[in-house]
């Protein structure tokens, strides 16, 4: 008997990759394996994202392509998962026929029963709500991508309700993780080789804070440091508001946790981030991050940046250049703005053309590829510890990740992979820098 192959794409942030690796360990206990080849694939499954419209609209023009690809292959399942099935639903079975199952952000667990149901001739659609402390106990088990390095889920949902961000629309409220399971998890993997964790949710800056018996995010951090074998935490993605004073000293106190940070902006103009619904201004963001400079001097940030949010003017967006220019971001996700239907922003007047907002982001990038560059270069010469992910993409190399994020290239032993090593930088490049073992 053949084996069935399954064929996953996932489109979007960090959760969602996560996600995509439970999925994938969930499908091989009922018989499904995993193919990076999509032409060998008896199911293919996209875990999708709808922050912004031209993200969705990719998951659109690919099921279009599916189309071709069920017609050749008698018997392909298609699904379609993540935050775009649960925004759209039913509508997605009838907009595309071919498509055979839809599930939402809250019914992975339900993943075997359907497509079990699907395989007996049936289409389903499954994408209920389950918003209170329940579905983070339905959430599947998962595996790492790899032994080394392991995203940990800490939370799900997210309650500040930024007038451009349709997440509490297909996330869900805020709920953490009770802190022993979280613990427990990391023990696990620690046990099981795992040396670096990345700790995940809409916004792990306020983790704890609606469940008086769970600790706060820098106490947990502080817990999963203690435990034994993990040599490395990061954490992604932060809410400036709520970087607490607490959670900056943790930079300061404990060596395991990586000298780099994910701190959204959103825009530099007090105006801006008024009608976003952020919650603070440029001056309060730039305290925050002044201090985490003073915390891990040499502290690694990127951000996220909106571009032609309604109402931007071009003094709005010259005060977010010069954000830019003062944080010096060594990397930026940075888009034009797309309404989501259903956010307040989408009932916002839209002023600027699209050129116009195009011109900007290109101004935008412009600087940014500058500054990044910058800061790649200013490694030179020196020596990061770089945790060996796995092989480069050239002969002879490894690649891995410096305590800053930063990608390292290393003509080193294969062997290496899993490993700590010393390395000093010898070339930077836009994207990634080259180091020699010593």
């Amino acid at each position: 008997m053949n084996q069935k192959r399954l064929y996953m794409e996932t489109y979007g942030c960090q959760m969602n990759v996560n996600d995509s690796e439970r999925i994938v360990s969930m499908m091989a206990e009922s018989g499904y394996i995993h193919t990076t080849k999509i032409s060998e694939a008896d199911m293919i499954l996209l875990n999708t994202c709808t922050v912004r419209g031209g993200a969705e609209e990719k998951v659109y023009n690919r099921l279009e392509n599916l189309r071709i690809l069920k017609k050749r292959h008698n018997g392909l399942i298609i699904g379609i998962g993540g935050c775009v099935a649960q925004h759209e639903g039913d509508v997605l079975l009838d907009r595309f026929p071919w498509v055979d199952l839809v599930f939402g952000t809250h019914n992975l667990h339900l993943l075997p029963d359907m497509i079990e149901t699907v395989e007996n001739g049936e289409r389903r659609s499954e994408t209920s709500f389950i918003d209170n402390d329940q579905r983070l106990d339905l959430f599947p088990a998962g595996h790492a991508s790899h032994r080394f390095s392991r995203f940990v889920t800490i939370m799900q949902g997210c309650d500040n309700y930024c007038s451009y961000c349709i997440v509490p629309f297909v996330r869900g409220r805020e709920i953490s993780r009770r802190s022993s399971e979280v613990i427990n998890e990391i023990e696990r993997l620690a046990a099981s080789g795992v040396s670096e964790v990345v700790l995940l949710g809409q916004n792990v800056n306020s983790y704890g804070q609606k469940s008086p018996d769970q600790p706060r995010f820098d106490q947990l951090i502080r817990m999963v440091a203690d435990v034994e074998g993990i040599k490395r935490i990061r954490f992604t993605t932060s809410h400036p508001k709520d970087m607490s004073d607490e959670l900056i000293a943790c930079f300061a106190e404990i060596p395991k946790l990586c000298g780099q940070i994910q701190l959204p902006a959103q825009a530099g103009s007090n105006a801006v981030l008024e009608r976003m619904n952020r919650g603070y201004t440029r001056e309060a963001y730039l305290d925050r991050i002044n201090a985490l400079k003073s915390a891990r001097p040499g502290i690694v940030i990127t951000g996220d940046m909106i571009v032609g949010f309604p109402g931007e003017t071009e003094e709005d967006f010259e005060q977010t250049m010069a954000l830019i220019e003062e944080v010096r971001y060594a990397d930026l996700y940075s888009f034009v703005y797309s309404p989501r239907p259903g956010t307040k922003a989408a009932d916002m007047v839209e002023e600027l053309s699209k050129d116009q907002k195009l011109e900007r982001l290109e101004r935008l990038l412009t600087l940014q590829r500058r500054l990044t560059l910058e800061i790649n270069l200013s490694f030179k010469g020196s020596v990061q510890k770089v945790l060996v992910e796995g092989l480069g993409k050239r002969p002879g190399q490894v690649s891995g990740r410096a305590d800053s994020g930063k990608t390292v290239n290393i003509i080193a032993d294969p062997g290496l992979v899993g490993s700590f090593v010393d390395v000093r930088i010898s070339a930077a490049y836009q994207n990634s820098l080259v180091g020699e073992l010593l």
